[in-house]
């Protein structure tokens, strides 16, 4: 499995608009997981965190399926691979870490955990690497500009 995920982060960051690419697979996910949020609340809790919600735990809930998928619409990288796409990656690689930090004290915490909580850990790990790599890779290319 792990050579399967560093191959897909060599695939993913190799290319010449790795970046356009990260965001639009960030973008995608966010959105995604907002939709499902705004849908579904009480499910989404349930399967990432194992627990219920009900009353305005569902409208807390809705509420961040919204800003959710606000921040996937707002990342989605413009045709041009340039300078125009940092405000996306300063918000993906904000979040992203931040929320793997989150989900994996409450793993490590044990009280809350659902199906999804390791898989989602994992994921916002692998995108927090992805992301930074492409911040390196970009300060590098303006730097030698």
């Amino acid at each position: 499995m792990a050579d399967r995920v560093l191959h897909m982060v060599r695939v993913i960051s190799d290319t010449p608009n790795a970046m356009n690419r990260l965001l639009k697979l960030t973008s995608i996910i966010e959105a995604g997981t907002g939709l499902a949020l705004i849908a579904a609340p009480s499910v989404f809790v349930w399967l990432l965190l194992g627990s219920e919600i009900s009353g305005a735990s569902v409208s807390i809930g809705r509420v961040a399926g919204i800003g959710l998928l606000s921040l996937g619409v707002a990342c989605w990288p413009s045709p041009d691979a340039s300078v125009a796409n940092l405000p996306a990656l300063r918000a993906m690689l904000t979040y992203n870490p931040l929320v793997t930090i989150y989900l994996l004290s409450l793993g490590v915490d044990g009280e809350r955990v659902g199906y999804l909580l390791w898989p989602a850990v994992v994921a916002h790990a692998v995108l927090t690497f992805l992301l930074g790599r492409a911040w390196i890779t970009n300060r590098h290319r303006r730097s030698e500009a």
